[in-house]
């Protein structure tokens, strides 16, 4: 296995990555609220890349035998005006994609893709990592709990009709 900048020629298996993300993320959505829009797998990939490209970020892979098996996407996002009003606004890096293919997951990738993004971040000299996590998603949780991470807000969600 190698880990490499995203190049085009996988753009298809990078499509196949963010559908198996969001199929299990629908088995275990509690709410019922997530969806596998028709148009999910042909767009989501090529807007998750272009938010990279756009806000100095990177797309890291993870290759065996020619086929995709992870990737990692992050970016450093500006902040406006609104932000410094009442925050110190450090520099960070989000990770807005990590995502290992179920059939290898296990074996250490998703951390290698972690360290790979994170010394990206440092390159750039963040001084924080972010990162969004399903609530639902509990073998996530436990995954960033292990690399470091903790909870600094909690988003509530209540049905009323």
């Amino acid at each position: 296995m190698k880990i490499i900048e995203y190049e085009d020629k996988y753009l298809e298996d990078i499509k196949d990555l963010l559908v198996e993300l969001e199929e299990y993320i629908l088995t275990i959505d509690k709410d019922n609220l997530d969806q596998l829009h028709p148009k999910y797998r042909e767009k989501m990939a090529v807007l998750d890349l272009e938010k990279v490209k756009n806000n100095n970020g990177k797309c890291y892979i993870a290759v065996e035998q020619d086929r995709v098996i992870g990737l990692i996407m992050g970016c450093i996002f500006p902040y406006d005006e609104y932000d410094y009003l009442d925050y110190k606004c450090p520099k960070r890096g989000v990770i807005t994609e990590l995502i290992v293919s179920k059939k290898v997951r296990g074996n250490g990738i998703g951390n290698i893709l972690m360290n790979k993004m994170e010394e990206y971040f440092k390159s750039k000299d963040c001084e924080y990592i972010l990162v969004d996590v399903f609530a639902y998603n509990e073998n996530a949780i436990k995954f960033y709990d292990k690399n470091g991470y903790h909870s600094r807000m909690y988003t509530k969600i209540k049905k009323i009709k």
